[in-house]
């Protein structure tokens, strides 16, 4: 089965992520403009109520993402690894993908917390390379590991999702166990992935100039027919910095400046709905091709696990539990 049918079978549950993350996301603009004009036009606050309309809506887009949206990128990881590893995919990909995120995760907790043991170890040991490039080469040093910590943060997601795909992959150990073991296989066989990284920021920097520049236009166009909107919000914005004692920036109190703005954080958040929706599942299937071959012809053992220990104090205790 190639990367372009695996793409085509499991785009479903993208789909299905985006349509969440598009409610939220409504959901939490409504709330916030609802908020503003409120405030506004009763306490004349209209930034307090914006920012307490967003406080709530992100307490409800916290509950939605963790209870839909990522339970269909979890199904939808599971998918594309038994594809990529077995060859086929079922009829029934959803209800499928659904059935083998409850076998393998009793509780949406449990996803969440493998997931975020991998971002803790790949995160740890990012820094730790910054603060290794310090250590040699002072400010150059400091400039060359931030830039490879960087780097390492960018894949990051690219390597959680292959690590959780590995934890499917191993039903017949622990989570914990098939985590250790997902996180060992990116450091045995980095030169492989490596060849991937290209292609991953290739795909995002071409996605973010055609989706963001195209999305963030059209937000500045829409954005110019209500300026009266904008300086309104400029009017409090400079308010809010000059009552903190601060010197108030130009483009704080500009309309204009406020209005691009906030037209290029429309862009790019679209960018990133879209972006996350159709492009990266096509990359992450090549990735996670090449990791799951070169995890399954070499599993690592207990000895390769040790070698971490002493990098991530995350690992190192997850290890201390699994054994």
């Amino acid at each position: 089965m190639d990367n372009q049918t695996v793409y085509r079978k499991t785009l479903t549950f993208s789909l299905h992520q985006l349509l969440w993350d598009c409610i939220t996301l409504l959901l939490l603009g409504g709330l916030g403009i609802a908020g503003f004009f409120i405030a506004d036009r009763t306490f004349d606050k209209g930034l307090i109520g914006l920012a307490v309309g967003l406080v709530i809506g992100l307490v409800l887009v916290i509950i939605v993402v963790r209870y839909n949206s990522f339970r269909f990128k979890a199904a939808q990881i599971g998918m594309m690894t038994r594809a990529v590893t077995e060859g086929d995919l079922p009829d029934d990909v959803m209800g499928e993908g659904k059935a083998l995120v409850s076998s393998r995760f009793s509780t949406v907790a449990g996803y969440f917390a493998a997931t975020s043991i991998i971002k803790g170890i790949f995160n740890e040991i990012g820094r730790g390379i910054t603060k290794l490039g310090e250590s040699i080469g002072g400010e150059n040093g400091n400039a060359v590991g931030s830039a490879i910590s960087l780097v390492i943060q960018t894949i990051v997601s690219y390597l959680c999702d292959c690590c959780l795909g590995w934890v499917f992959y191993r039903s017949q150990i622990t989570a914990p166990k098939a985590t250790l073991e997902g996180a060992v296989i990116f450091f045995k066989h980095g030169r492989t992935f490596a060849k991937n990284m290209a292609r991953v920021f290739v795909f995002a920097a071409v996605s973010l100039i055609l989706i963001g520049g195209l999305f963030g236009g059209i937000a500045f166009v829409i954005f110019s027919r209500f300026p009266a909107w904008f300086d309104t919000l400029a009017t409090e914005v400079g308010e809010a910095v000059a009552r903190s004692g601060k010197e108030v920036p130009e483009w704080v109190s500009d309309p204009k400046m406020l209005m691009i703005i906030s037209a290029a954080l429309v862009g790019v958040i679209i960018w990133r709905l879209l972006h996350s929706t159709f492009v990266r599942p096509y990359v992450l299937v090549g990735v996670l091709r090449n990791y799951m071959a070169s995890g399954v012809n070499d599993i690592p053992g207990e000895t390769e696990l040790a070698m971490l220990d002493g990098k991530s104090a995350k690992f190192r205790k997850l290890h201390t539990e699994a054994v």
